[in-house]
């Protein structure tokens, strides 16, 4: 999968509010905070585009299935099974 940002941009330090119980926990599990939040961000990032380009797409993406409801698929005499 393609990704949604230039991975090899400079990385920034920032503030984050956590829960002081899961912050411990994480830390205990010796979890890589900066690594985990960076796979979350960039999880929700791709989903969001995904559903922007969606939106969009959409009234494309309507026609194009309301053609081929309509007509069938241009290989449709093509198929063997």
């Amino acid at each position: 999968m393609r990704n949604q940002y230039n991975t090899q941009a400079v990385k920034k330090a920032t503030n984050l509010t956590l829960n002081s119980d899961l912050l411990a926990e994480a830390k205990r599990l010796k979890i890589n905070l900066s690594a985990t939040m960076e796979k979350a961000l960039s999880q929700e990032v791709s989903k969001l585009k995904r559903q922007e380009w969606l939106e969009q797409n959409s009234e494309a993406i309507d026609a194009c299935n309301e053609l081929t409801e309509k007509h069938g698929l241009f290989s449709d005499s093509y198929r063997v099974f």
